[in-house]
């Protein structure tokens, strides 16, 4: 966020003198979009912008300790000011993101401009991603079927970081081994700093039921890890969209996951007090406990796979690609870049 976009402007600029004119420019909230394009003025004065944000710098939780460093904020606002239009991957994320901004701008000692937050607003949609999910369809190979009897696998399939909160996670899995229920666990997922402490323990108390442990080298290992599971299970904190769960729900892995953040908008409504099958919604550490007991107990009975799959698909690659396409399509097309949705996403 602060020197990529000197990076990135010296690259455009080396392609535009050897004759490339791009259409529109796509660009992530990890980028300072306003210097991106002062550096490169000869070159993209005239180019739509298109700003997408994944993640936000306003509202990411940060490590316990450390205070928020408002100028990665500023980035992301002064960002979206100087877009054409702002994409957000969830209704979540645009809700909270929009909420945030006025209390960055009341600091300002004056000139808060807080009606720009409108102007934001009305330059806004919500844009899923496109999950390349038939790309784990090669590997349902791995699927064995659970025989009676068997422990089920519980999967892990996130960063190894403190926003995925995987301290929880193995509070609820040492609680059930300490009340007799059997299974196995594959724990998978990078790290960036040090190995977290609950990893270090979990390994020494479960090291005969770790089916693997630590980053998967490779996609198709990955995809394998993840159509080998049964559970799924989440405990993160944040979350504005959650490609991880995802993928492993669209693998077959029934997902337990926190009634917040973006998942009560990822799973159909008819899925969220579930009468015929495990749950998938949990409110506390308590009911995911009781969620988890039920299922490791054979009293209730985790999804079809067929209806898991059923839930990830509105977010492959194949429903929106076209979306996409056609978002690109306008925006290159405009003599002025800067329109306003019919519907803007504020109103709803």
């Amino acid at each position: 966020m602060e020197g990529g976009a000197v990076s990135l402007a010296q690259k455009s600029m080396q392609a535009w003198e050897e004759g490339f004119q791009p259409d529109v420019i796509f660009a992530s909230d990890m980028v300072n979009l306003p210097a991106f394009l002062s550096l490169t003025r000869p070159m993209l004065s005239d180019t739509p912008t298109i700003m997408y944000f994944h993640e936000n710098q306003l509202t990411y939780p940060i490590p316990e300790g450390e205070t928020r460093d408002r100028a990665y904020g500023m980035i992301n606002y002064l960002s979206g000011l100087a877009a054409d239009r702002l994409l957000f991957n969830s209704r979540f994320h645009y809700n909270e993101f929009m909420e945030a901004l006025p209390s960055l701008l009341r600091d300002f000692p004056d000139h808060t401009n807080i009606h720009t937050v409108q102007e934001l607003k009305e330059r806004s949609e919500v844009l899923y991603l496109g999950l390349d999910l038939e790309a784990h369809d090669q590997y349902r190979d791995a699927a064995t079927p659970r025989s009676a009897g068997q422990p089920y696998t519980i999967l892990w399939n996130q960063r190894w970081e403190y926003d995925k909160n995987p301290g929880a996670f193995f509070e609820v899995m040492n609680r059930l081994d300490d009340a007799g229920y059997d299974f196995r666990l594959i724990l998978a997922g990078k790290h960036f700093r040090e190995q977290p402490e609950a990893f270090k323990k979990a390994f020494e108390r479960y090291a005969e039921r770790i089916l693997h442990y630590g980053y998967a080298d490779s996609f198709d290992e990955y995809s394998r890890l993840l159509h080998r599971a049964d559970l799924v299970v989440s405990t993160s904190i944040h979350e504005f969209f959650g490609i991880a769960m995802m993928e492993a729900i669209y693998c077959g892995c029934h997902p337990l996951l926190p009634r917040r953040l973006s998942y009560p908008e990822l799973i159909p409504e008819s899925l969220h007090k579930p009468l015929l099958h495990a749950p998938i919604m949990y409110d506390t550490q308590d009911d995911l406990f009781s969620n988890l007991a039920s299922i490791l107990s054979g009293e209730q009975r985790p999804l079809p796979k067929s209806t898991l799959q059923g839930i990830v698909e509105p977010y492959g690659w194949a429903t929106h690609v076209d979306a996409y396409d056609d978002l690109f399509e306008e925006m290159a097309a405009l003599d002025s870049p800067r329109p306003v949705p019919s519907a803007p996403l504020g109103a709803a």
